[in-house]
């Protein structure tokens, strides 16, 4: 059984990511218990800003990370993985019996000091996309990783 939390950085406001948002988490219930935490984003104004605003939403994010927990940071440089081994290596994870904590950063990306707490980084492909599309999208890996684990058809 999954025991996930994902921290993300933003809220949803489109209704269309909300709606796919609730279906996944529907989907989910068998395999588990899956938690979103949405932390705010920090605002800026000026280009120049940007490293300060991921200083800051890395310090956010640390406050949130519950004690023990194998956290995974969403980075487009993270390792790729196809459906099966994202599915193989879930299954390793979750059977350690720690937490699984996703994080996924706002729209100006993670601060590298995170790297201090993370035990891996994963990548949802080499496509770049909007970090909420990016949410769906691990929602809908961590779906597929459940029903190959579990032997259903879904994931063909």
């Amino acid at each position: 059984m999954f025991k996930i939390s994902i921290i993300c950085l933003g809220k949803f406001k489109e209704q269309a990511y909300i709606d796919l948002e609730k279906e996944y988490l529907k989907r989910l219930s068998p395999f588990g218990k899956i938690k979103i935490l949405e932390l705010p984003e920090i605002g800026y104004n000026k280009q120049g800003e940007v490293e300060r605003v991921k200083e800051k939403e890395a310090e956010l994010i640390r406050k949130h990370l519950p004690e023990g927990a194998i956290v995974i940071l969403m980075q487009e440089n993270g390792t790729l993985r196809d459906s099966i081994e994202f599915a193989a290596t879930l299954d390793r994870l979750t059977s350690l019996g720690q937490e699984l904590v996703f994080v996924i950063g706002s729209g100006v990306g993670l601060h590298p000091s995170l790297m201090d707490v993370a035990n891996y980084t994963f990548s949802l492909s080499k496509l770049t996309f909007p970090h909420n599309f990016a949410r769906i999208l691990l929602l809908e890996q961590i779906y597929r990783a459940g029903t190959i684990i579990s032997g259903k058809e879904y994931h063909k």
